[in-house]
């Protein structure tokens, strides 16, 4: 019987002995050596609490696609199938579908997974050793690894938003996971992560949120011999034919973390506005400073949205959690002409009080969900608010958020700022936040104060706004024409969606084919907010390895994209009633008379235009 202890016989610790009853002088010398090398691996700390004896066997009696087992009585065994090649130093007899590339790194995965789980059942001896602060105040409780909030934060299991002190039942991080076997339960993922800690030398790169957890538990960590690829990698949901799909963000370059909130509409799904997240970036070469905030073409919008891969939206749907729930990284700039010119809604861009190292944890926690989670959307009771807040506790770990509860974007704004995280003395001075980007007004107001200078000059009979807005562009023709080309676009796909939806026509062949174009783009679209289906391998961050794949296949998905919408925009043109042709015509002979008067008045006021 060989014995390897992991500290000083004198001492408590972990005991691990080989019985080696009917083994050969070379059996027992491999699986000494494949002990010592465990020995060299495992935490200190975690040696020190596991005070047993654990007995290690090799079994003949173990299927063959188990590599080893976990028996009463402390004893782990071994299958026997694997103790030959292990002699010889044989790697290729380990099946394809192992993890860890070699047979004695799969072996040395086993133990070190066994192990773990008798450190997580050993609740009397885990004691507080690196638990946050957070944590100490409940009676003191000794959290296990399985049991502790941090973990299960970051693992896929958080509390649910309202749910007093539940967990989420499902978890719904399981992209790019290194084992699926890890999500079984969160006794599962303790032990498989614990493997990919010690063996893995790019776990810190890949999990960086959970490698921080283990280290600050276990007051330890690895030795590091491998860098991590610069910058975070992420796919740009924009869409820009000007812009690679495959984005980087450099966490040197960011400067404030700032809560982004679209005003509610009259829309049933927009009635308490949506709540996201703006990182502001600084142009390259710029230092860190209030000058990158009108670096507005670098910042970026963190948007939790229900991804609808569907030409028809149904509110019923959203009710009962029919669509994914995912974040979408898009470019500032689309995402404040997305709400103040086509919805008309303003945003606020209010900063959140957060450290250097919370505004960079809190990024890269958004890039990691980024990556690996797809959850899913409900409008009440898990929407942008609820999601934005658990990335916001994640993220931070600040006690001041983790006491907020709310589940909609106003009232999450209006807790943020009860609790200090929020910075709203920006919006004091209204033309001020506006020229600093912490405020981005709706065209509604723009529409309203041309509307109140025709009223006033022209003495047109409309009272409201929109009811101006809802003349006809030949009505307009004597004063104004406010479509520009991106209004005139939503409507061409409005029209083109309500006949296509109502069957409209449908034995036009061009019309279904539109259709059929427009489910395709849909389709074909989702790797903006599911950008790990665009890899077949890897786990986590993608690395320096996988960008190249990934640069490929983002490339490649972003053209057949343009090509379809390309496509799909000479459909509709084809396909618009003859009254919205019109319509069209006019607003563009509008836009004509509109410049050449303006033009007229310039010359006449001898280059100055008078109010």
């Amino acid at each position: 019987m060989w014995l390897v202890t992991f500290v000083s016989p004198a001492s408590s610790a972990l005991q691990v002995r080989l019985d080696d009853a009917g083994l050969t002088f070379e059996q027992r010398r491999a699986s000494q050596q494949l002990l010592d090398a465990v020995v060299a691996l495992l935490p200190p700390p975690l040696v020190a609490q596991l005070d047993r004896e654990v007995t290690l066997r090799w079994s003949s009696r173990l299927p063959d696609d188990v590599m080893g087992r976990a028996r009463p009585g402390d004893q782990i065994l071994f299958n026997c199938r694997w103790l030959d090649a292990l002699v010889q130093g044989d790697a290729t007899a380990l099946p394809a579908d192992r993890q860890h590339g070699t047979l004695q790194r799969e072996l040395q995965a086993t133990l070190i997974h066994e192990l773990a789980h008798r450190c997580d059942r050993q609740r009397k001896s885990t004691g507080l050793i690196g638990l946050p602060a957070e944590c100490l105040g409940q009676a003191q409780r000794r959290f296990t690894l399985g049991d502790h909030p941090r973990l299960l934060e970051l693992a896929g299991w958080p509390l649910r938003v309202g749910g007093r002190g539940e967990i989420e039942s499902q978890n719904n991080q399981y992209l790019r996971s290194p084992d699926p076997y890890e999500l079984s339960n969160p006794r599962e993922f303790v032990a498989v992560n614990l493997e990919y800690y010690l063996l893995d030398h790019q776990y810190r790169c890949r999990r960086p949120a959970l490698h921080d957890f283990f280290q600050d538990h276990f007051n330890w960590a690895p030795p590091e011999s491998a860098g991590c690829a610069e910058g975070y990698s992420y796919i740009n949901a924009g869409l820009d034919p000007d812009r690679p799909a495959l984005g980087k963000l450099d966490p040197e370059r960011i400067y404030q973390v700032h809560f982004l909130l679209a005003e509610p509409s009259d829309a049933w799904v927009s009635r308490w506005g949506h709540s996201m997240l703006r990182v502001v970036i600084c142009a390259p070469g710029r230092p860190r400073g209030s000058a990158c905030l009108l670096d507005l073409e670098h910042h970026l919008v963190l948007s939790f949205r229900a991804f609808v891969g569907d030409v028809q939206q149904s509110s019923w749907d959203g009710l009962t959690g029919a669509y994914p729930s995912r974040l979408f990284l898009l470019p500032l700039q689309q995402v404040v002409e997305e709400y103040t010119k086509v919805e008309l809604r303003l945003l606020q861009s209010l900063p959140l009080r957060l450290t250097r190292d919370e505004q960079i944890a809190l990024v890269e926690r958004a890039v990691e969900l980024h990556w690996s989670y797809d959850g899913t959307y409900y409008f009440v009771s898990k929407n942008c608010a609820v999601e934005t807040l658990k990335l916001l506790r994640s993220g931070t770990r600040r006690p001041a958020i983790r006491q907020v509860e709310s589940v909609t974007p106003t009232g999450l704004l209006t807790l943020l700022k009860a609790s200090g995280v929020v910075d709203d003395s920006v919006l004091q001075d209204q033309r001020e936040a506006q020229r600093q980007g912490f405020y981005f007004d709706s065209y509604r107001e723009r529409y309203r104060l041309m509307f109140d200078i025709v009223r006033e000059r022209l003495e047109v009979p409309q009272e409201r706004v929109e009811d101006w807005l809802e003349l006809s562009a030949q009505d307009r023709q004597p004063w104004i024409a406010h479509a520009d080309r991106r209004a005139a676009a939503a409507m061409l796909l409005h029209d083109l969606k309500q006949r296509y939806l109502s069957r409209e026509g449908s034995r036009n062949a061009g019309l279904e084919e539109a259709g059929e174009l427009m489910g395709q783009l849909l389709k074909d679209s989702a790797f903006l907010s599911r950008p790990a289906s665009l890899l077949d391998a890897g786990y986590g961050l993608p690395q320096q390895e996988e960008r190249m794949q990934l640069k490929r296949a983002s490339d490649a998905s972003q053209q057949g994209l343009l090509a379809i919408t390309e496509l799909l925009d000479e459909r509709a043109l084809d396909l618009i009633t003859a009254e919205t042709r019109t319509a069209l015509e006019e607003s563009e002979r509008n836009i004509v008379q509109l410049g050449e008067r303006v033009r007229q008045l310039h010359r006449e006021a001898g280059g100055l235009i008078l109010p």
